[in-house]
């Protein structure tokens, strides 16, 4: 299995909240992308790296990023030599890629045919968030077809739909439609799904079938 981290994002509202502190208790956050903020001691994605780097499975890690942030990221992962980073390009967050062009722009650019979990650089989970077992559930999964793949979701309130992307799942529990921060009259569902997705070797093909299909209907 392989490890992919998003972190090609701009943070725009920390940034806006960090130049808009007049105390100066957070000037050193000033230009630091969210994955790098200290949380506990540690850069936010660097609890992620020291939990993932215990794991026999994972043979690699990929990074994505943008090049406004690439020289901070490029000093961090000095400390981690089985992290591979590759920018998208952009300088702002009008051009910023998203999620799915990112992705596969890791797949394509590193020749990825693995397994992969794509991780959300910013995102961290509650002490409780068994890894494992999450592992253990899609290995299950495959042992029934190789073409599936795993998300996970919590429940959010009904007024915070338009913070979250929301599941909406069958009596199986099986994805049926994904909805990008939608108002909650417009959805039934209020499972909120962070990045964090396991994606199957076989399903990897889809990320540029998707995005071939989404340029025909939003050239």
């Amino acid at each position: 299995m392989k490890v992919l981290f998003l972190a090609a994002g701009y943070g725009t509202r920390l940034e806006r909240d960090v130049l808009a502190d007049q105390s100066g208790r957070y000037d050193h956050l000033r230009g630091v992308p969210k994955p790098l903020v200290p949380v506990g001691g540690h850069r936010l994605i660097s609890h992620w790296m020291n939990i993932l780097m215990k794991l026999d499975t994972v043979e690699q890690f990929y990074l994505v990023t943008n090049q406004k942030y690439l020289a901070q990221f490029e000093a961090w992962a000095q400390a981690w030599p089985k992290l591979q980073i590759v920018s998208d390009g952009t300088t702002d967050n009008e051009t910023r890629s998203g999620a799915v062009r990112c992705i596969q722009l890791a797949v394509q650019h590193f020749q990825i045919t693995d397994d992969l979990l794509v991780i959300g650089g910013d995102t961290l989970f509650y002490e409780d968030f068994d890894l494992r077992t999450f592992l253990e559930t899609f290995n299950e999964l495959q042992t029934k077809t190789k073409d599936a793949c795993l998300v996970t979701y919590y429940n959010c309130a009904e007024h915070e739909t338009v913070k979250f992307g929301i599941l909406e799942v069958d009596e199986r529990d099986v994805v049926t439609r994904f909805r990008e921060k939608p108002q909650p009259e417009e959805t039934p569902s209020r499972r909120a799904c962070p990045c964090f997705y396991l994606y199957s070797s076989s399903s990897l093909p889809l990320l540029q079938e998707f995005l071939l299909e989404r340029k025909r209907f939003d050239p």
